[in-house]
């Protein structure tokens, strides 16, 4: 096609429509920045809490500088978070928008995720060596990455574990207040085995993660509430297939763990392994099509394929795996769980969890 019917092609709205929808990204990337500063300082907290008030009064309000508060009030004013009186000086949060960016809004505080956002940016040199040389980034290069996935997981799983997930299985509270052996793979910070063992004391809770951090944390946890019924095990699940406990467990769960492992399918064979023949296999995964072009309409598809690259895909190809990634999808999902030898999968969906899928999976 020649330059002349080239420029007469080029759609000028469709440009200048793109164009304004990049620099929306832009203002929304700093926007996340900001967030995650008004999260972790309590910053947001505080402004909900506050009637009207001025920058000095609101720096004072959570103990912080004047000056990084006025310039933070800049973002929040300017993204339309926060709403400014030019006559008196004076901020304001709206309990619309509190509601979205709390902590007293639980599961529906976004402010949370928004911290993922610097916390990737801070590894974004050793991607960009992987884009050019392959490879991955360890766990270790992850600054705060457990502690921010157990706040998540704490809005995102504790908060309904009782009233949501539970009874996404027959019976499995009876079984677990009787007295049940459980696992969870892919522990993490072991908040949700924690809580767990707290809630069912005549159950014995076993943790198994890669990360001695994490496992540190957990046994903290455990060791300051008294459970004595909960353990934590620093462990590599590459060869997991082959090492698990034959039929060992009532109930083995996973919450968003499978698809960072180096060797998914060898982590699926050993907990079918360790599975007993009337047990279940709880697995909370990421709520995605394993197509792209399905995905399109997803309401965070762009952030989440952000983190899988990010950090799911490259942290499993940093230890020589299989680099699956966070959107591998519902339909692989049922491709490996079949192969790995589970004959019934159940797919559940939250109405409040946009994220996740809850499979509840027997042999």
């Amino acid at each position: 096609m020649s330059e002349t019917n080239d420029h007469k092609d080029f759609d000028v709205e469709k440009a200048e429509k793109f164009g304004s929808q990049i620099l929306n990204a832009l203002n929304n990337g700093a926007l996340c920045l900001m967030l995650s500063i008004g999260h972790r300082t309590g910053l947001l907290d505080v402004l909900s809490t506050l009637p009207p008030s001025t920058s000095e009064g609101i720096a004072a309000s959570a103990h912080l500088n004047e000056r990084y508060v006025r310039e933070w009030l800049g973002a929040m004013v300017t993204a339309g978070v926060v709403e400014a009186d030019p006559e008196t000086g004076q901020f304001r949060l709206p309990e619309e928008h509190a509601a979205s960016l709390t902590r007293a809004a639980a599961a529906e505080n976004i402010a949370v995720f928004s911290q993922y956002i610097g916390l990737l940016g801070g590894v974004e040199d050793e991607i960009l060596e992987c884009f050019r040389k392959g490879g991955g980034v360890p766990y270790e290069k992850f600054s705060r990455f457990h502690e921010v996935m157990a706040e998540d997981s704490g809005q995102s799983v504790l908060s309904s574990l009782e009233s949501h997930i539970l009874p996404l299985i027959p019976g499995i509270r009876e079984q677990l207040e009787k007295g049940i052996k459980v696992l969870d793979v892919g522990c993490g910070s072991g908040r949700i085995l924690n809580k767990l063992g707290t809630l069912f004391p005549n159950s014995r809770f076993t943790g198994l993660d890669l990360s001695q951090e994490a496992i540190e944390t957990g046994k903290a946890e455990a060791a300051a509430q008294n459970l004595k019924n909960v353990t934590f095990q620093c462990a590599d699940l590459s060869d997991f297939e082959h090492v698990a406990e034959v039929e060992a467990y009532d109930l083995i769960t996973t919450f968003d763990a499978v698809h960072d492992q180096a060797k998914p399918m060898s982590v699926l064979k050993g907990i079918h392994r360790a599975l007993k023949s009337d047990g279940t296999y709880l697995m909370q995964d990421i709520k995605a099509s394993s197509q792209i072009h399905n995905n399109c309409s997803h309401p965070i598809g762009t952030f989440l394929y952000t983190v899988s690259c990010m950090h799911c895909m490259t942290v499993s190809l940093a230890q020589g795996g299989e680099g699956l990634g966070a959107m591998w999808g519902e339909e692989k999902t049922r491709e490996y769980l079949t192969k790995a030898g589970f004959r019934t999968i159940q797919t559940n969906e939250l109405a409040h969890d946009i994220q996740n899928n809850w499979y509840v999976v027997k042999k």
